[in-house]
């Protein structure tokens, strides 16, 4: 099975969870670099990447455009909603879909998904729906490992980091 999506939850799977506000008010989150290494893996094997989060914030909208995300849509509520349009305007099966995710209002969109990953510290409900559990926190490098985990059980992820990085393994 090779994916063709892979959608990414953004609060406490890119990011710790916490949420940071700066004296003036901004709000502010911290993305684990590594991560990167994972997005631009998937992205170089064709895997097109779609991120929905329930928050909007000017730190998200940065990172992800420095990460040349495919797909940002930001304060989604209703995900599972939103992403059974999105399936359905681009003509997407379950079986062409990931999704790395962390809490309960991932929960019900993830059944639209044939794989399945998420952070240690993701709740209990998704670590038991998911196939792949990284031992990372998210925001410390789970979603790259996730992908990594993904990419090499694929047999893809000496191709990406080869084209991606030139290193060879």
């Amino acid at each position: 099975m090779v994916l063709k999506y892979i959608v990414l939850d953004v609060d406490g799977t890119m990011t710790d969870g916490g949420i940071y506000y700066d004296k003036n008010g901004n709000e502010l989150k911290k993305f684990c670099t590594k991560d990167a290494a994972g997005i631009f893996a998937a992205r170089k094997v064709g895997i097109q990447i779609v991120v929905i989060t329930g928050r909007e914030c000017a730190a998200t909208t940065k990172r992800l455009n420095e990460l040349e995300v495919d797909y940002l849509f930001q304060n989604i509520k209703n995900k599972k909603h939103f992403l059974q349009e999105f399936m359905l305007r681009y003509n997407i099966e379950k079986k062409d879909l990931g999704y790395i995710g962390d809490d309960l209002n991932d929960f019900s969109s993830m059944s639209l998904a044939s794989y399945i990953g998420c952070p240690a510290d993701a709740c209990l409900e998704i670590r038991n729906i998911a196939n792949y559990v990284s031992p990372l926190n998210g925001g410390s490098g789970a979603v790259r490992d996730v992908l990594e985990h993904y990419l090499r059980t694929s047999d893809l992820w000496n191709k990406a980091i080869k084209e991606v990085y030139n290193v060879g393994i």
